[in-house]
């Protein structure tokens, strides 16, 4: 049974086409993952199927009676929201029928008879559905899966604003399981989590009885919990049954084909043309050549999609700094309350570190109180001599109106404009992209922006938190390359081992410091 029908869709944003006629199905207990290159137009597939976006054309149906659940990865909760406050608000429709039937109960006495039985049939109506969807139980069932998901140590009463990116992610993730929708929409959940939470989600999906989309660059992740992929490439969408390595596969013979194929046709076209060009002029051969002409008039041309840049990263090794890079005295980092004990720790020269914890116990306030960015509670960071430091930042807040160019511009004002998009192409970006506004961008394509700026600085030390988030699989392993030939000394932040294991020579365990109950 079919519960989501595309057909025809065709959008783009001004002149760059994203989808170019294409019908997408989604049946019933189907594990999808969704997957292509960043900017390819997952997000945007996402929005349109949700109707957040309406198509430039094409058709987008739903099957009847059907709740969507959609994880977004630029979700925002508004400042003043409690965690517990959120959670709730999975029930809102609940709540309005429990308001609906206050309301009839106050208009009870001003009732006729007649007026009287319909509005105790509508009451009857309501609190079975109340009770059917344990309503009276809101409260069990929130702290049920607050607890689940580690929400219940931060406190239901915080204000969601004040939380990491990956607590946000985790807030947003127990609201949408407490909804229970029909069909989970997830766009990158792993974004953010932490080791033991994406064990915990591929548990839960796994085991998912409905339909799920799900967009993600975590390619065990993929493995493990889908069993069809719809691959979106130069604004087409294919779909392939089996996980991402049959996907992978059937990928690589589908394309040796084509070009296989390719290579022939070219073969007998330049054969073709040749005979026409000697054989036209000449009486005896003219009708030979005429016969040959419309096999070439005739003939479907096979066409190849063109390579999309991939990009090519290096890190520019700036002067050799002290031994130490940093050294930390009874150092207590956090904000209004301290999230670790006191801290005696150094970095020395050359090495490289994966820092790694749950989500919410200072990974990145200490990469920030390294930096400067956020005083100490107590004690202090030395910091060693001749640093030139670069800093990749997780997160970036408020919308960037400026263009690609201009972003790197501002940063490096002494680059004539070939030097500037030279040094974007370079990280994977195509000319469309660098002259398009940050702000349109996809995830992946916004961090090929930042690590732009850090290609093109001189640096002996990268102070990195969470660079693989949204990058694409071309990306990552590029990413991963460079940074195990870079000379100077990381401190990296990341969650997904298979990325950092063959970097880094030592991993600090966070959990061991923090003041958080875990």
């Amino acid at each position: 049974m079919s519960i989501l029908n595309v057909e025809h869709l065709t959008h783009g944003f001004g002149d760059r086409a994203i989808f170019d006629d294409v019908s997408f199905r989604l049946l019933k207990g189907e594990h999808i993952g969704l997957v292509g290159a960043n900017g390819e137009g997952k997000s945007t597939f996402m929005n349109i199927v949700t109707g957040k976006l309406m198509p430039d054309e094409g058709k987008v149906e739903w099957a009847k009676h059907v709740r969507v659940g959609y994880l977004d990865q630029h979700s925002t909760l508004t400042k003043g929201m409690t965690i517990e406050s959120v959670l709730k608000s999975a029930f809102a429709w609940l709540f309005e029928m429990e308001e609906k039937m206050n309301e009839i109960c106050d208009s009870l006495g001003e009732a006729g008879p007649e007026e009287m039985d319909a509005m105790m049939e509508e009451l009857g109506v309501i609190q079975d559905a109340l009770t059917l969807h344990d309503f009276y139980v809101i409260d069990a069932k929130v702290e049920e899966v607050a607890r689940a998901l580690g929400l219940l140590e931060l406190g239901l009463e915080h204000d969601v604003t004040d939380l990491s990116g990956g607590q946000r992610m985790k807030v947003l993730l127990a609201k949408l399981l407490l909804e229970k929708p029909d069909i989970l929409l997830l766009d990158e959940p792993t974004n953010y989590l932490d080791a033991e939470h994406i064990a915990w989600l591929k548990r839960y999906l796994t085991e998912y009885e409905n339909a799920f989309i799900l967009i993600s660059h975590d390619i065990p992740f993929l493995n493990e919990v889908v069993n069809i992929i719809y691959h979106m490439e130069n604004q087409h969408l294919d779909r392939y049954v089996g996980n991402y390595e049959k996907f992978e596969e059937v990928y690589a013979v589908k394309k040796a084909q084509l070009e296989a194929a390719y290579r022939r046709q070219q073969q007998e076209i330049s054969e073709l043309k040749d005979f026409v060009a000697r054989n036209k002029a000449r009486v005896a051969t003219r009708n030979m050549a005429m016969s040959r002409q419309k096999k070439l008039d005739k003939m479907d041309i096979i066409e190849l999609a063109a390579e999309r840049p991939k990009p090519e990263f290096s890190f520019p090794v700036g002067r050799t700094p002290g031994k130490y890079i940093f050294e930390t005295k009874d150092l207590v980092i956090g904000y209004d309350e301290p999230l670790s004990v006191p801290l005696n720790i150094s970095l020395e020269r050359g090495h490289k570190v994966a820092l790694v914890g749950a989500n919410g116990i200072g990974k990145t306030t200490l990469l920030k109180s390294i930096l400067g960015l956020i005083p100490a509670l107590k004690g202090k960071v030395v910091t060693g001599e001749n640093l030139e430091t670069g800093y990749f930042e997780q997160e970036i807040k408020g919308e960037n109106k400026n263009t690609c160019i201009d972003e790197i511009w501002e940063e490096f004002p002494a680059f004539t404009q070939y030097e500037v998009r030279a040094a974007l192409a370079r990280c994977g970006l195509t000319t469309k992209h660098i002259e398009s506004q940050v702000r349109v961008l996809s995830g992946g394509e916004q961090a090929k922006v930042r690590l732009c700026k850090l290609m093109n600085r001189a640096t002996n030390v990268l102070l990195l938190d969470e660079p693989t988030n949204h990058l694409d699989v071309d990306a990552k392993e590029e990413l991963k390359r460079a940074l195990k030939e870079y000379r100077g000394t990381i401190l990296l932040i990341c969650h997904e081992p298979e990325f950092y294991q063959d970097i880094v020579s030592e991993v600090w365990d966070c959990s061991k410091w923090t003041t958080k109950i875990l």
